[in-house]
């Protein structure tokens, strides 16, 4: 039973909002150092908030926020309501144009293993506690995680439609994506949508260490605080909810790009994978995608100048030791992680969460240029994952590695902020939602 409730937002005040874009920004792990730099520039962005500077980052955004909220830069909405979200995006290659629905509301915060919100990845531990920190300092959940509900019934989204008359705010993001914001605020509504939820096991699509520092947060303050009641806005995050069953839900691919290793050699790391996998040379790198496309635990290699599609051999799939079902030993990034990375670069399965010289990087191009330009070693090009396997990956109990998903488009931070803190927390309207 997953229990979700209305919030009284946090939004910019209407006289900043003329330029909405300005303050929006990327979340915290796709941001990069470039967007930083030229988002830092811009007073009142939300990547203050989200991604502080400094020596002391989150108390810096602590000190932030609370001299935005005294200037009425942002301010509190007065009711309570379900924050309607919309993204309409196309693809690369394809005509057709998307719209992702979701809404977003606070949730209750569940631990793993009470199995109401169920993850898909391992997290990285210095994520964790960034983040954990960062809602320490300004007791605020900056932009909301990313959870899945499955309802082929499709009954939420006529709500959402009809809310969409009349949106808050309208933008184009980073991403070329069109971001439309608007609240219900009808208690009958949101009544409705909090029963069809409750009836519903949540995947988290995306924001794992978000969600993680939340629920390490609030153990926390549940074991300091002797009157804790479960009501306290520690207890709750802010998180999109969408339907699984929508043809919008898109799922694209994140590549690894490996640097910085000792005694490394193209022809050390090929005569390494002929063991495991058959190696075929590819002429055309930008070929690897399709070349790989269909294919079961093949992967693109992009090393030096020159390209490869690398195959493990059927006989090698259950060498794997991992203790894992079979349906997780079967995915191609299990594979990829056991085979390659624990086995030949002697990297453990446990550590490699906290491995620095292996990246991720969602665009193609960008791998080749770093590895053209001998920024990185090598390259594994990774193929995308069906919504489908990410269920059977949740039902199972186990995670995928880490990164293994990237559910496009991303949302992005500052249409609306969720405040944890109980004088904000809570509101007179809170009984007409229970």
């Amino acid at each position: 039973m997953a229990e979700i409730r209305p919030f009284a937002g946090w939004r910019y005040h209407q006289k900043h909002t003329q330029n909405i874009d300005r303050l929006t920004s990327p979340l915290f792990d796709v941001v990069s150092n470039k967007q930083r730099e030229v988002l830092y520039q811009t007073e009142y962005n939300s990547i203050h908030l989200s991604v502080p500077q400094g020596e002391h980052p989150a108390e810096l955004a602590k000190e932030k926020l609370s001299q935005w909220k005294q200037d009425g830069v942002i301010v509190q909405d007065q009711l309570p309501g379900i924050y309607v979200y919309f993204q309409h995006f196309s693809l690369a290659g394809r005509d057709q144009t998307y719209i992702r629905k979701g809404f977003i509301c606070n949730i209750r915060i569940y631990e793993w293993g009470e199995k109401e919100i169920l993850r898909h990845e391992s997290t990285m531990p210095f994520s964790v506690d960034d983040r954990m920190q960062l809602l320490h300092k300004t007791q605020l959940n900056v932009s909301p995680t990313h959870g899945l509900y499955t309802d082929p019934n499709a009954e939420i989204e006529k709500y959402l439609d009809e809310s969409m008359l009349a949106p808050i705010y309208e933008s184009e993001d980073y991403q070329g994506v069109r971001d439309v914001l608007s609240v219900i605020h009808d208690a009958k509504i949101i009544g409705r949508i909090q029963e069809i939820i409750r009836e519903k096991k949540i995947i988290l699509a995306d924001g794992h260490h978000r969600y993680e520092g939340s629920l390490n947060y609030m153990q926390q303050r549940r074991k300091e605080n002797p009157k804790h009641t479960g009501q306290e806005g520690y207890n709750y995050h802010m998180m999109m909810l969408t339907n699984t069953e929508a043809d919008d839900l898109r799922i694209l691919p994140t590549h690894r790009v490996v640097r910085d290793l000792d005694n490394f050699s193209e022809e050390w790391l090929l005569n390494q994978l002929e063991e495991d996998f058959t190696i075929k040379t590819v002429e055309n790198a930008p070929d690897v995608n399709e070349i790989i496309l269909g294919k079961q635990w093949a992967f693109g290699l992009l090393i030096g100048d020159n390209a490869y599609k690398i195959r493990l051999k059927p006989e090698k799939i259950n060498e794997i030791k991992w203790n894992f079902p079979d349906e997780v030993k079967a995915l191609d990034l299990t594979v990829m992680h056991y085979f390659i990375f624990e086995k030949i670069l002697e990297i453990p399965g446990q550590k490699q969460v906290n491995a620095r010289n292996i990246t991720f990087q969602r665009n193609f191009t960008e791998c080749l240029r770093e590895v053209l330009k001998g920024e990185a070693q090598f390259a594994l090009i990774t193929k995308d994952i069906s919504i489908e396997t990410v269920k059977q990956v949740c039902y199972s109990g186990f995670t995928m590695p880490q990164k293994s998903t990237y559910f496009y488009p991303k949302v992005i931070s500052g249409f609306v902020f969720s405040s944890i803190d109980d004088h904000e927390f809570q509101t007179p309207f809170d009984s007409c939602f229970q």
